[in-house]
């Protein structure tokens, strides 16, 4: 199984941010589970890999040219792909993984989720996503999502769709056990 991680080029302001991505990164390489992240080296994107890597894992990173050169490209990965754009980066991963999952992060980390939830949301994959809320750091985030359902923007189905998780253990359980919706406008 490969994972897809959206998450943050920085660490944030809080040590658990990074406890809890080593703690991912270190559960994922015993489970035999790959990664499919940014392909950077800095901030949680590089713990992510680093864990992953550190305890015999796979990692797959895919990143745009325009940063590769900035020198933020991971060397120490399984694999590093080089594309044009982020259009691009975010095809290939959404491509090559089996399910998504949101760590703490900032605005980039949040459009791809939501790219993907999206996607799913239309039918245009059935993979499961996932918001991987460490010390409830998506909570503010989700209550917006179910205030948008409340006010009739969104199906509750598709609020429900998206797992919200806040260990290794219950990110897997529910990957295994996610089923899809019904597509929209079926």
């Amino acid at each position: 199984m490969k994972i897809a991680v959206y998450c943050g080029s920085s660490s944030g302001n809080h040590p658990e941010y990074t406890a809890a991505t080593k703690a991912l990164g270190k559960f994922f390489a015993e489970q035999g589970i790959d990664i499919v992240y940014g392909g950077g080296k800095v901030g949680l994107m590089g713990t992510i890999a680093d864990a992953v890597m550190e305890n015999g894992g796979r990692v797959y990173g895919v990143i745009p040219q325009h940063l590769k050169h900035r020198e933020i490209g991971h060397e120490g990965i399984t694999e590093l792909k080089i594309v044009k754009d982020m259009h691009e980066r975010k095809a290939a991963m959404a491509e090559m993984a089996d399910a998504f999952v949101a760590l703490p992060g900032g605005v980039g980390t949040l459009e791809e989720i939501f790219e993907v939830w999206t996607w799913a949301q239309l039918g245009h994959h059935q993979k499961p996503c996932a918001f991987y809320n460490v010390e409830g750091f998506y909570e503010p985030l989700l209550a917006m999502v179910q205030n948008m359902s409340d006010a009739g923007f969104v199906k509750q189905q598709y609020v429900d769709m998206v797992l919200r998780v806040n260990t290794p253990e219950q990110l897997i359980d529910g990957i295994k056990a996610y089923e899809p919706p019904q597509q929209k406008w079926t």
